[in-house]
């Protein structure tokens, strides 16, 4: 979600204003669940609605489309050791460009991809890819973000994350949804990035 104001005047002008930092949202739904799983949706509502939060992420794109599938990420990194879709952000140019090491050589970005920073645990910034880049011999890469990464929270040292890059995020109060339906439930909730430090 981007904040914009636009208006549209005499003469074929258009103006557009940008304020506030960019936040994410989402939807989620599961449906058919068993009388189990609907039980463990109940239970993530009650603690959901006790502050819990979570890390949000696009369950249709949960690593770079190059590595689709049912499998998570793995290999090895270039420098050696095994490879999980952690990184490391070596270095900002800018909050639009960041260089990221400890991938595999000619690990493959996608535009659209999603790319996590994250400084702890709770301090996450989610990012999509904006330019096509390949990791080089050495698992070092240069990526161009959406939307820019905050320089006053995101400093050296971070983690870089590909595999289910996510974000915090707090559910919607009064958005979840689980009707009681024998013999299968559907659960739907919508959920907002929280920003937290």
């Amino acid at each position: 979600m981007r904040i914009r104001d636009t208006n549209r005047m005499e003469g074929r002008r258009t103006e557009t204003a940008y304020s506030g930092t960019p936040y994410w949202i989402a939807s989620y739904s599961a449906s058919k669940l068993t009388t189990t799983e609907a039980a463990l949706f109940d239970a993530f509502n009650m603690d959901a609605n006790d502050g819990g939060v979570i890390a949000g992420y696009d369950a249709h794109r949960p690593r770079p489309i190059a590595y689709q599938g049912s499998n998570p990420l793995s290999g090895v990194k270039a420098g050696g050791g095994a490879f999980n879709g952690d990184a490391v952000l070596q270095s900002i140019t800018d909050g639009n460009t960041i260089v990221v090491s400890g991938l595999p050589a000619g690990f493959k970005l996608a535009r659209g991809d999603y790319v996590e920073v994250r400084k702890s645990t709770f301090v996450r910034s989610l990012h999509r890819i904006s330019q096509v880049a390949t990791a080089d011999a050495t698992g070092i890469v240069t990526l161009k973000i959406r939307f820019g990464l905050d320089l006053q929270v995101f400093t050296l040292p971070c983690t870089v994350h590909f595999e289910k890059p996510s974000c915090i995020m707090e559910m919607d109060a009064g958005s979840f949804s689980l009707p009681k339906t024998w013999p299968n439930y559907n659960v739907q909730f919508t959920a907002t990035e929280l920003f937290l430090s």
